[in-house]
């Protein structure tokens, strides 16, 4: 398993307990981006920097990851190529994005998508808080007692 993260948009306070993460349960976390990454040193730690575009890391992420890995994404399309491939999908509020409900956050985020084209102001996210947070990290922890720890 290897642990895949979005790092054009993850939220520093999500990065830090994910590199904490790493390093205590021994998972190579690759974080993708299309500008340069301060990764702290670990051998568990590398990053990847794409070229500037819209999908570029969105693209490489889907060509590296392999069924049983995770991603790190608020992105919809992205999550729900990773779910077609076998992947498993943590968003930055802390839900876990399954083929379960992945259909109709895809259908919200289109229909969101085409309010916006019609000029329709819908709103952006909220700033992440510290509950949030607090929910990302438990999320993360129960799905690497789940799926990592029991067969490592």
């Amino acid at each position: 398993m290897k642990i895949y993260i979005d790092a054009d948009a993850v939220p520093n306070a999500l990065r830090d307990i994910l590199f904490r993460a790493a390093g205590k349960n021994s998972i190579h976390t690759i974080l993708v981006a299309n500008q340069p990454l301060k990764i702290p040193r670990s051998e568990f730690l590398s990053g990847i920097e794409v070229k500037a575009g819209p999908d570029e890391a969105d693209d490489t992420i889907v060509e590296l990851i392999e069924a049983g890995d995770i991603v790190i994404t608020a992105d919809i399309p992205l999550s729900d190529c990773v779910i077609s491939r076998g992947g498993f999908v943590i968003n930055h509020r802390g839900e876990l994005l399954t083929s379960e409900n992945i259909k109709e956050r895809l259908s919200m985020r289109n229909l969101m998508d085409e309010l916006r084209s019609i000029g329709i102001e819908t709103g952006g996210p909220s700033a992440l808080s510290q509950k949030d947070r607090q929910q990302f990290a438990n999320q993360l922890d129960r799905f690497l007692t789940k799926y990592h720890r029991k067969k490592g």
